[in-house]
């Protein structure tokens, strides 16, 4: 006869021991999924990695993707191509990138104006910020405060007091550029009267500024330096938060009367949504230690760049506090996409 106790003692044993075994299988089941990025970023990258640039060749996104790009292929151990898809400033290349594979073999640069802008000044754009994920903040481009020569200031000071007197000109690379969008900004936190003139580039505008047909213009340091050094301009003031590598005597507009002004262009790395984290990573280290490299980065700093780089939570915060930034200042100067 069998004993109900044993019997009862035997099925409590059972029940237990089945459970565990299900809750062991469950828990490998998940080992073996959150190995999985794991194991792709060992193996990444194992084929070329296409790096899409948002704008033609010999521009100065391009022309910092080629800079940067030898001693990225041999950190990756892989070829890193290039492939530039102008056009519509910078959206329809950015869209190429957002939706290619999210497996990190395609990594889109990105810039301040296709990234921060454009969302503002386009009703209908062909990507969310929401269809990236950030890699590193590369650069930030500070620019330089240039008055024509006839102008009589000398310094920040005298000009915005000069523009409280009367209205001052101030040329640009064309509506919604950063020189644009900066000089509105400056109107607004300093109460200075200015007036924009839009042209076709920034070489006809630093043609203007010089000739003194415009007042002022806010354009690159290094490509300012020869103009400025022939005393065809003077440069008043820097627009960044910290002083420019490139011309260290130079004091910031912030320090000079206008505290908190700070606009720069700035450059980055993007991957699709949905990159493995492990894949992100690699990237992330593999951009750093391309841009401190001695030879890189002295090849970036006389090129007019300041180096940022750093882990890529740094530069979702950047990006989500210059689109914050710029869209009270489009919707005040009415800028709208052609």
């Amino acid at each position: 006869m069998t004993n109900p106790a044993s019997s009862d003692g035997n099925k409590s044993n059972t029940l237990p021991r089945e459970k565990l075994r299900r809750l062991l299988l469950a828990v490998v089941g998940c080992l073996g999924l959150a190995a999985a990025p794991a194991a792709l970023a060992q193996g990444y990258p194992d084929r070329p990695i296409r790096w899409v640039v948002p704008w033609p060749p010999g521009g100065g996104a391009d022309l910092l993707a080629r800079m940067l790009n030898p001693k990225l292929s041999q950190v990756l151990g892989q070829p890193v191509v290039i492939d530039n898809r102008g056009g519509a400033a910078g959206n329809i290349g950015a869209a190429v990138g957002a939706k290619a594979a999210p497996d990190g073999y395609t990594i889109t640069f990105a810039y301040s104006g296709t990234h921060s802008i454009n969302p503002h000044i386009y009703a209908k754009m062909p990507f969310q910020a929401s269809d990236f994920a950030p890699v590193i903040f590369l650069t930030l481009v500070p620019q330089a405060l240039v008055v024509s020569p006839n102008l009589p200031v000398k310094n920040m000071a005298e000009l915005i007091a000069l523009a409280k007197t009367r209205q001052v000109s101030y040329a640009s690379s064309g509506q919604g550029a950063i020189n644009h969008l900066g000089g509105e900004m400056l109107a607004s936190m300093s109460g200075a009267n200015l007036l924009h003139v839009p042209y076709r580039g920034g070489g006809p505008a630093t043609t203007a500024v010089m000739a003194g047909e415009v007042d002022f213009l806010m354009g690159v340091p290094v490509v300012l330096a020869p103009q400025i050094k022939a005393g065809k301009v003077r440069a008043v003031g820097i627009t960044t938060a910290k002083r420019a590598s490139a011309m260290p005597d130079v004091p910031t507009i912030a320090e000079s009367g206008v505290p908190g002004f700070d606009v720069s262009s700035w450059n980055g790395i993007l991957v699709p949504a949905g990159t493995p984290a492990d894949v992100i990573a690699k990237l992330n280290a593999a951009f750093n230690r391309v841009m401190a490299d001695p030879e890189v980065r002295k090849q970036l700093v006389e090129t007019g760049y300041e180096v940022v780089g750093g882990e890529p939570q740094r530069f979702t915060a950047f990006i989500e506090s210059e689109l914050n930034k710029w869209g009270p200042v489009v919707k005040k100067a009415k800028v709208q996409a052609e």
